[in-house]
């Protein structure tokens, strides 16, 4: 039984065929693309379970590939970026990407987020979120942190949900809230940082040093189960 199908999309011939042998030999079903055209093609023509995408292409960019995408696949697409590409980066993730990785990347930080983004692509049918030792119960809108109920406001309760229901995902400044407070507060980062800087105080051990709810500087924020 063959694993996961990914198509990885790069216009660096040696960086593609690199991707391609290491996916293959960590049990992924692998198909190549050079270009944005080409990958859409592909994705329409046989959908993949995942997309490895390189912002700078010839043609479509990365983040016009995944804006074309989003019209009409879930796929869960991690790209890849320059160190410097902030702007590129959290452009990409507006678009859709679910996470991304800079160049140059270790191997296993790739296929780290690489599993987890197609974690999060199984349904798992149930009302209640575990990450690490919190528990939120989105039927009852009721959090637990080491087994003891924590008072959230409605606001921080609807960030937490979001955060939760993407865990391991970068969410940027700018989707969270969109989806939290509505479209006119898109820009007003100032609310978000406040709303998070409570949340830690709340369910972090040490808020000054978060383990479970993480800032990508200058992108947004992801939600992780602290390592051991």
């Amino acid at each position: 039984m063959s694993g996961p199908r990914v198509l990885v999309v790069d216009d660096e011939p040696q960086l593609l065929r690199a991707l391609a042998t290491t996916l293959h030999g960590a049990g992924y079903e692998v198909e190549t693309a050079p270009t944005g055209e080409e990958a859409l093609v592909q994705a329409a023509v046989r959908p993949p379970d995942a997309v490895v995408l390189d912002l700078v292409l010839p043609g479509k960019s990365g983040t016009d590939v995944c804006r074309e995408l989003r019209e009409w696949s879930d796929v869960p697409v991690l790209v890849l970026s320059a160190v410097g590409d902030e702007r590129e980066k959290v452009a990409a993730l507006d678009a859709g990407a679910d996470d991304y990785v800079t160049k140059p990347f270790g191997i296993d930080e790739l296929l780290a987020r690489l599993r987890a983004a197609l974690r999060r692509t199984r349904p798992s049918g149930e009302p209640t979120i575990e990450v690490g030792d919190l528990r939120i119960d989105l039927e009852q809108r009721a959090v637990f942190s080491g087994g003891e109920r924590v008072r959230l406001t409605p606001h921080e309760f609807a960030l937490l949900r979001l955060l939760a229901r993407n865990e391991g995902k970068l969410l940027t400044h700018r989707a969270i809230l969109r989806e939290v407070w509505g479209p006119a507060y898109e820009t007003e980062s100032h609310y978000l940082h406040v709303y998070v800087s409570q949340l830690r105080r709340k369910l972090e051990p040490d808020p000054a040093r978060p383990r479970t709810l993480l800032t990508e500087p200058g992108v947004g924020y992801r939600l992780v189960a602290p390592a051991a």
